[in-house]
């Protein structure tokens, strides 16, 4: 009976149970055909571009780079995060190498890590710098010395923009007189030992009633409506007023004492500390510092002049006809302009540029930057004016093509083939490009200084850049050297020890008893004494040895001392029982245990290095001018007149050399206290 009920029983659940089972099956049917589906998919959906899944894995991996250094920055100004606290973290199963250990040690310091970035900084600036910074070593300006940084020397006024009657310039100012008689000046115009601001109009004069305004290298000479001549700035030479003296050619009482017929003035030009006013009816006034014009006075006596032009140490006048005049100035010759009319003229410091009536321009003089490579006009143009800065000329022709050669090392030149140009000013390092409407079309030149000029007119932050460059290789060369020559003395004397060890410490106790600057400085004055210093690389060289021979024995007594601790070690007689042989124990076993002093050591010394490079050139026994370094350039700023009025001189050079020095101290004194924990606890 039991038996025919578990049967019914079955019978009961057997449709049930094929039922789920064919549930089930489906089910599996359906997921295999999902799956079938999914991978279907993804194989259409698989990109196009092969290169997606490498820039994928790339952006991941740039992802979490980013993580990580996240962390770094926010242990080392943050303090430590929660991660640090967890127990994986700090599990002792968990081993670190000793130098992995070191860096994170080094990472939580937050000063060491501040110094470490601001040291790669400086690396970067003074090694890459010189890449984008280019700098002539043997080129001076004398109108450009002891300039303030600024970055306003081309900042012509808006007022000024559209409505240009003039434009003058001969050293770091510039004065513009617009249409409407108003006078604008720009750029550095301080007069810092005279104490004199040239933007300081003087008493009775009114800025908005000029005629006629010209800026010479430190003075400014202009006439008012009215006809009164007006002068400041320098008057040490007679730049205006003042008595006739020795190599000074004063300016006329008629015009100190009196007015000037403004309607009779042809134009107002002014020079290295003289000023020359032309007058329609071909006669001049000219005064000023005779010992930089000597022919100054002849010039000043024509009497059928057109234009004259006053160069850094020439004046030329262009007459009415067609003829140039030098006086007795044997700086140019005009031979090529025999039988040709001259329509206009410029000079720079050293050249002269004549346009002629054939089109044609002739250049004469002394090039320095390329002045006689004038551009060949093409149609048939022809050039009808000229300009001149103090290294570079510019020409419009007569279809309105602007062109522009000489130096470029400001990019005073770059405004080459502007079309649409009437006129044009090429004023100390910059250029000026004028429509006829008289509007500012475009400029180009010199914008400035960001850290000045010294008193030679040449770029400071050009040469802290390079002198920068040539610092850090003297301290880096001579710590190589010094750490060299320490390890193998302090090696070899710490191992073998005996009569080894006395000799080579009585030998490092001769160097060390030589007074160092002293004798540094007898050597670099023996140097150059002798056909070396001829040699700027060599005599470099050898100061880079001077200074690693004479200041490695510090190093060698610390890295004796050490290595005499490490070889009575068990890995040093476990050594010595292979076979190994003494010179291998001595460098490749026990030398890798005292690496902690020697690194300590190097980064203190490499400052040190810097420093005593910088003493020397400052104390004028190091690296000579015009080679930069902080050193010499400190040098040139150790007077008081310098001190006092020309900050930017030594405040620059201090910053870079003070804080490459602190942060190459601050790495090796937390170097120091990584790798010796005891005697930071002590202290």
């Amino acid at each position: 009976m039991s038996n025919n009920k578990q049967t019914t029983k079955k019978e009961q659940y057997a449709p049930e149970t094929e039922q789920l089972m064919l549930e089930v099956e489906n089910t599996e049917k359906v997921t295999e055909k999902s799956d079938l589906q999914t991978e279907s998919n993804q194989k259409t959906a698989q990109p196009t571009n092969k290169f997606t899944a490498f820039f994928v894995t790339v952006g991941h991996g740039v992802l979490k780079a980013l993580k990580t250094v996240w962390r770094w920055i926010k242990r080392t100004f943050w303090g430590a995060s929660k991660e640090l606290v967890n127990d994986d973290v700090f599990a002792v199963e968990k081993l670190e190498s000793p130098s992995k250990m070191t860096l994170k040690a080094f990472f939580r310091k937050k000063l060491a890590v501040a110094a470490l970035v601001v040291l790669i900084a400086m690396f970067l600036f003074v090694f890459v710098g010189p890449m984008f910074i280019s700098i002539d070593l043997n080129a001076t300006d004398t109108t450009q010395k002891n300039v303030a940084p600024n970055y306003s020397m081309r900042s012509v006024p808006r007022r000024l923009k559209n409505n240009i009657r003039s434009i003058s310039s001969f050293g770091s100012f510039t004065v513009g007189v617009s249409n409407d008689n108003e006078m604008f000046i720009w750029g550095d115009a301080k007069l810092r030992v005279a104490q004199i601001n040239l933007k300081e109009l003087p008493e009775g004069f009114d800025s908005n009633k000029v005629a006629f305004a010209a800026a010479g290298v430190d003075h400014i000479i202009a006439i008012t409506t009215d006809g009164k001549v007006f002068g400041w700035g320098s008057n040490n030479s007679g730049q205006y007023g003042g008595e006739e003296n020795l190599g000074v050619l004063p300016e006329p009482k008629e015009l100190v004492e009196g007015t000037i017929d403004v309607s009779n003035v042809s134009e107002l030009v002014c020079g290295n500390q003289t000023t020359a006013i032309v007058m329609k009816d071909g006669s001049v006034y000219a005064w000023g510092n005779l010992n930089t014009t000597r022919n100054l006075s002849e010039i000043a006596q024509l009497t059928n002049v057109e234009k004259i032009v006053l160069g850094n140490s020439a004046a030329i006048a262009l007459l009415k006809d067609g003829t140039v005049n030098i006086g007795s100035n044997q700086q140019f010759t005009l031979t090529a302009l025999e039988g040709k009319k001259a329509i206009d003229i410029a000079a720079s410091n050293y050249a002269l540029g004549v346009v002629t009536s054939d089109g044609q321009v002739y250049m004469s003089g002394i090039f320095e930057n390329n002045e006689d490579k004038v551009p060949v006009l093409e149609n048939g143009d022809k050039y009808v004016k000229i300009s001149a800065g103090t290294k570079h000329f510019a020409a419009v022709t007569e279809n309105g093509v602007l062109h522009c050669w000489g130096s470029n090392f400001y990019k005073q030149t770059q405004l080459d083939s502007t079309t649409n140009i009437s006129d044009v000013y090429a004023v100390s390092l910059q250029t000026y490009a004028i429509n006829d409407e008289a509007q500012l079309v475009k400029s180009c030149g010199l914008k400035g200084y960001l850290m000045g000029t010294d008193n030679m007119g040449r770029d400071m932050f050009a040469r802290i850049v390079h002198g920068g460059t040539m610092t850090m290789t003297i301290g880096a060369v001579a710590v190589i050297i010094s750490t060299i020559i320490a390890i193998i003395v302090g090696c070899v004397a710490g191992y073998f020890g005996g009569w080894v060890d006395m000799l080579l410490m009585r030998i490092s106790e001769i160097f060390s008893a030589i007074p160092f600057l002293p004798f540094a400085m007898m050597l670099s004055m023996v140097i150059r004494s002798t056909p070396l210093n001829d040699n700027e690389t060599m005599r470099i060289f050898i100061i880079m040895c001077i200074l690693g021979v004479l200041s490695w024995t510090g190093l060698a007594h610390m890295i004796r001392g050490q290595v005499l601790a490490e070889r009575e070690k068990e890995f040093v007689v476990a050594a010595k029982a292979m076979g190994v042989k003494e010179r291998r124990i001595a460098f490749k076993h026990i030398l890798p245990n005292v690496i902690s002093v020697i690194l300590v050591s190097l980064t203190l010394d490499f400052a040190g290095c810097m420093l005593t490079e910088s003493s020397l050139s400052y104390l004028g026994f190091g690296v000579q001018q015009p080679q930069p370094t902080w050193g010499n350039m400190l040098n040139g700023s150790n007077n008081s007149i310098v001190i006092q009025n020309y900050w930017w001189q030594w405040l620059f050079p201090s910053i870079f050399l003070g804080i490459s020095t602190i942060c190459v101290n601050i790495i090796g004194d937390t170097l120091r206290d990584i790798f010796d924990p005891k005697s930071n606890s002590e202290r």
